[in-house]
């Protein structure tokens, strides 16, 4: 069977629209879902090391009976611990009392969110109280 010349191959420009405006309709619903993954992922990573921080100093201060940030060692500083931080871990201690902050870097993807600043003491105060940062 002989095709005719004025039958082509291929897709048309209709199709080609239909194809594109599906890939924008799934990309518009998934992209924001994968951002918030994304951070959910840095907040567990920051509240971690906070945690992880905390027990370093608690135990230290069973030890010694003063919790002396100077003489404890594997205390983090940023988060993630390697590679580019999204999130700066400090500490200010004193022999009876600490508090630890995470502070988002200015300009990164967890700037803007309702996580960007984190701390905690020795009593184990939270802050912020909100569940969506320390999924209790």
């Amino acid at each position: 069977m002989k095709m005719h010349d004025n039958q082509h191959r291929g897709f048309t420009l209709i199709e080609v629209m239909v194809v594109v405006a599906i890939v924008g309709i799934l990309a518009a619903i998934a992209y924001p879902s994968y951002i918030e993954h994304v951070r959910q992922t840095r907040r567990a990573e920051v509240t971690a090391l906070m945690l992880e921080n905390a027990q370093l100093l608690e135990r230290h201060y069973t030890r010694h009976g003063a919790y002396d940030a100077g003489a404890v060692s594997g205390l983090v500083s940023q988060a993630p611990v390697t590679g580019t931080p999204v999130y700066n871990l400090s500490l200010v201690a004193d022999s009876q009392s600490y508090s630890i902050s995470a502070t988002a870097q200015s300009g990164g993807m967890m700037a803007g969110d309702l996580c960007a600043n984190y701390s905690l003491d020795q009593v184990g105060r939270r802050s912020p109280s909100d569940a969506k940062c320390w999924r209790r």
